[in-house]
């Protein structure tokens, strides 16, 4: 028995954040790689010692040398041939300078021109690169430079990605996926360039548009099949048969969807699956000791209706003594995931496992982390919170509407009234189509109703912390402005300036810059880009700034509660106390202290623990309204219990005059 570890399966089942974890485990290992150097460092080789070289002629870049035990030993290459002026068909091939408008060395910035120059010449199937691509050699840098022009052409491009596309994409892909290039790999100086390219095909694929023919783009090292699924089917099964080493024999790999499974899609949806025969030496599955992939990486794409997927899957080596194990991606964390899948059948030439994706919603979360975090925790307190939020929205207005005229006598509590209405009012908006973005984000998502949910969303999150601005105003200029008052009509037309002017302002501008560089929308959610354009801070800014005036109004009412009691009995301090906490417990909600939390999001945005509590304290923030804003008003209830008298009164006397009025028979002359 060798004790080895063998993973048989890999499944993407949401789009990958950058594998930061994964990339730095894999760094310790490709570090111990040593490689013939193509130069000779000046100096003696000294342990720990390190140099630099220029690339052969005809290439650019340098190469990194390491002294281990008095010898010199590759550790970076960045040598390359591509660049941004000789990789588009038709120009020349040979080396020009690199200009400033590409930084090969980042996935994001200027480099991203590359990706809009391809999109300018080949929109229809992005093939004026790919003559060039595959006739470069695969040095270190060339292959960075293909997965920087991979990730970015899957960001750019948002929708109408057909099978021409993808044609294209899976041809350059392919390129650097084979086998010849395992070993260059290990030289990039960007560790997490193998997990970008995981994140780039995976996204682009998410994005595929499949009409109702079914599609199978076969290349030597990534094979892509695709089709439309529906409750009539049978079931549904890929299967792929591919060469992983230089040899002729090939190992398959399937995929299967039972019929009950397929029984449970309400209507028609598309299935992608991608299998690659070197991903796995690429990755080295680093993150666990002794560890090989022993069969094809498959990608699996799926509706978030199927729960239940099995993948059959031949081994590359057939040994007995050699431990299989079912693992899925786990795109949060960057790691294998052992609970992802359970081994059914296990023998020495194939094992049979199934597995259980899943697609969850967006959390409530993502409106201030700058990425996504997919927990069931997240989603399950958001969906219910705002479930519980909406409810109590609706109720707080229509207590409102019932009692206004009785509770909006006087000036402020008239101005007072009208903030809490549109608070409630602009946050029962803002949750109804944060719930539409949610449904709209994923891989078949129409990029206008994205758009459009991802604005009112903005636009009435927004709002909310205008009009709680506009309501700590409203108290400062109670607490401050003792003898100068303004007239009530100036006050109210000033309020809505601030609740609705402001936020209106700040959601146009964000998408009239953003939007025509497609750079408005995440590329796997319904909400504002944080990567390309840093879209995502026209909201944390603004309500970060505004949860600060917040908590200095909150502060000043506090200050001049105690003031007020100072020198007074212990009774009195302790019923000041009393009124303090009260006003905190009232306040916080009302102008929106919660969402401070937030702040922990922004700052440790993989952090579970801030987004439970952020979650919690604002995805149920609409009850807290209900409560402290309407519920545990004396003057609403007293209004709310003349009501209810009044409405008994009222049927009481109707009774009395139909029993009075009332027509009795008569007997008459007979």
């Amino acid at each position: 028995m060798t004790g080895m570890l063998l993973l048989s399966c890999l499944m993407f089942l949401l789009p990958i954040e950058p594998c930061r974890t994964l990339c730095q485990a894999a760094s310790k290992s490709k570090q111990k790689v040593s490689a013939k150097p193509h130069g000779i460092c000046d100096g003696v080789c000294m342990d720990n010692s390190h140099c630099s070289q220029p690339c052969p002629p005809d290439t650019e870049g340098t190469m990194g040398f390491a002294c281990r035990k008095k010898k010199w030993h590759k550790i970076t290459d960045t040598c390359r041939t591509l660049n941004a002026f000789n990789i588009f068909e038709g120009d020349s091939y040979s080396v020009q300078p690199f200009g400033e408008n590409i930084k090969v060395n980042t996935y994001a910035g200027k480099s991203e021109t590359i990706a809009d120059m391809l999109m300018q010449r080949c929109p229809a199937d992005l093939s004026c690169v790919l003559r060039n691509i595959q006739k470069s050699p695969r040095l270190p840098g060339n292959i960075a430079f293909i997965v920087q022009l991979l990730h970015n052409i899957s960001t750019v491009l948002l929708t109408d990605i057909d099978e021409a596309k993808m044609q294209s994409y899976s041809t350059m892909a392919n390129h650097i996926l084979n086998s010849k290039s395992i070993s260059n790999w290990t030289f990039i100086p960007e560790r997490n360039s193998s997990c970008v390219l995981l994140q780039s095909v995976n996204s682009f694929a998410r994005k595929l548009f499949l009409n109702k023919d079914a599609i199978d783009i076969s290349d030597v090292f990534i094979h892509t099949m695709g089709t439309i699924v529906s409750g009539n089917n049978t079931g549904k099964n890929f299967t792929f048969s591919m060469r992983v080493n230089d040899t002729n024999n090939e190992i398959t790999g399937r995929v299967l969807i039972s019929r009950d499974e397929l029984r449970k899609m309400p209507f028609p949806s598309q299935v992608v699956s991608i299998a690659f025969p070197t991903l796995g030496a690429i990755l080295e599955a680093s993150l666990l000791e002794n560890v090989t992939v022993n069969g094809l990486v498959l990608s699996v794409i799926l509706p978030k209706e199927l729960k239940r997927i099995s993948l059959i899957f031949e081994k590359i080596s057939k040994s007995e003594e050699k431990r299989t194990q079912c693992v899925g991606w786990h795109s949060l964390e960057s790691r294998w995931d052992q609970q992802a899948c359970e081994i059914i059948q296990d023998n020495a030439h194939q094992a049979v496992c199934r597995c259980r994706p899943s697609k969850l919603f967006t959390s409530f979360s993502i409106l201030m982390s700058p990425h996504i975090l997919e927990n069931p925790i997240l989603t399950y307190i958001t969906y219910i919170g705002l479930g519980i939020s909406i409810c109590s929205l609706i109720l707080c207005l229509s207590i409102e509407a019932l009692v206004w005229s009785q509770v909006t006598k006087t000036e402020i509590s008239y101005l007072r009234h009208v903030c809490i209405a549109n608070i409630a009012a602009t946050l029962l908006m803002a949750d109804v189509w944060f719930i539409v973005a949610s449904f709209l984000s994923g891989p078949l998502t129409h990029h206008s109703g994205c758009v459009a949910a991802t604005f009112f969303v903005h636009f009435f999150y927004l709002s909310v912390f205008f009009w709680m601005l506009a309501k700590a105003l409203l108290i400062l200029y109670g607490i401050l402005i003792v003898f100068h008052t303004l007239s009530k009509s100036a006050l109210v037309a000033s309020l809505f300036s601030v609740g609705y002017g402001c936020p209106l302002v700040i959601a146009v501008i964000t998408v009239a810059v953003t939007e025509p560089s497609k750079g408005y929308l995440r590329p796997d959610a319904c909400w504002l880009n944080w990567d390309m354009t840093k879209a995502l801070l026209a909201f944390v800014v603004p309500a970060l700034a505004i949860v600060v005036v917040n908590l200095i109004t909150v502060t000043l009412v506090i200050v001049k509660t105690q003031r007020a009691v100072i020198g007074s009995s212990m009774f009195q301090e302790v019923r000041a106390i009393v009124r303090i906490s009260k006003n905190i417990a009232i306040l916080t909600p009302l102008l929106g202290l919660t969402w401070g939390f937030g702040i922990a999001t922004v700052i440790n945005d993989s952090s579970l623990a801030f987004h439970i509590i952020f979650s919690l304290l604002n995805a149920f923030q609409g009850f807290f309204i209900l409560v402290f804003g309407t519920i545990l008003d004396p003057k609403i209830r007293e209004a709310l219990k003349s009501r209810v008298t009044s409405a008994k009164w009222s049927s009481r006397i109707s009774e009395n005059i139909s029993s009075e009025f009332s027509c009795h028979p008569t007997k008459g002359p007979s």
